[in-house]
């Protein structure tokens, strides 16, 4: 599981406030975190935590390794004993509207003890959360654009083999010229986030695109949206139905523009920054340039 966003904080991971507070041996995480995937059944939790002082900042950050044992069900609780302190972790799923196989935690940190031994980079790695999370996060952009490609292919594939069957005024939906007209579109749209996600796989394999993960994420969500859409709309009123797989289709490609960064944050923050510092030759770091790093 992994723990970046908190009920205050999500795009804007440079202001995360869950506390690390040196002890002995160790650290005492103390905090919240949201939509921690998986957090039940995983035996470790990717934890962003604050280990410096608020005015730090991105470079106050630190990752941890947070151990725990494997939960099944929507709520746990680990109790620590009394030679780690005391500690106590618990977590609750979030119900939510779609990816409902992905179940997403709220969890809350009371003194949890964490090795020194479990700070990612070890000493060094102290401070260095933020910069971990850019490099992490470039990957996550990158296959979320490749998820929204699945399912754009998967919402084609349903809506060609229903309106070739479904018929309406003694003709199947599939011989009107509006909905051949609107499946051109739709895979032309999916044809183009393929291939811009292959293009961008390619950069990041190559030790960059950054900035390119960033922009492909931006598009093939927003598209996914669409194609989803426009599948539903195919399938009419039985488009609604639960029991039909375009419905989730549409509901989960919803969610793909808002995690692994805000559509609006990749703009602003990561997009247009990247493109004024390599005009102005200035690094960029996200959300911040060199120059004010």
């Amino acid at each position: 599981g992994i723990a970046l966003t908190e009920p205050d904080y999500g795009s804007d991971l440079a202001s995360a406030k869950l506390k690390a507070t040196p002890t002995e041996g160790g650290w005492l995480l103390n905090g919240s975190k949201t939509w921690c995937t998986f957090a039940g059944s995983a035996s470790v939790l990717l934890t962003l935590a604050r280990t410096g002082e608020e005015k730090d900042g991105y470079k106050g950050l630190s990752f941890f390794l947070v151990e725990k044992p494997r939960t099944e069900g929507h709520e746990f609780i680990v109790q620590q004993d009394d030679s780690q302190g005391g500690g106590k972790l618990t977590g609750k799923a979030i119900p939510t509207l779609g990816y409902r196989g992905m179940h997403s935690f709220d969890v809350f940190f009371e003194n949890y003890f964490v090795s020194d031994a479990n700070v990612v980079g070890g000493e060094a790695g102290v401070g260095k959360g933020f910069y971990y999370a850019m490099m992490g996060l470039t990957g996550g952009r990158m296959q979320t654009s490749a998820r929204a490609a699945g399912i754009m292919q998967a919402a084609c594939e349903q809506a060609i083999g229903y309106a070739k069957e479904r018929k309406v005024f003694a003709h199947a939906v599939a011989d009107y010229q509006l909905t051949l007209v609107k499946f051109s579109r739709m895979i032309a749209t999916l044809l183009a986030s393929r291939q811009f996600s292959y293009a961008v796989a390619r950069q990041v394999d190559a030790g960059g695109g950054q900035m390119e993960a960033s922009l492909v994420k931006l598009f093939a969500c927003r598209a996914a949206e669409w194609v989803t859409r426009e599948a539903l709309q195919i399938h009419g009123g039985m488009g609604y139905a639960e029991e039909v797989p375009v419905s989730r289709y549409f509901v989960d490609a919803r969610v793909l523009s808002i995690f692994e960064g805000a559509e609006e944050t990749l703009a602003l923050k990561v997009i247009s920054r990247e493109l004024i510092a390599n005009a102005t030759g200035k690094k960029a770091v996200e959300g911040k340039s060199e120059a004010a790093a």
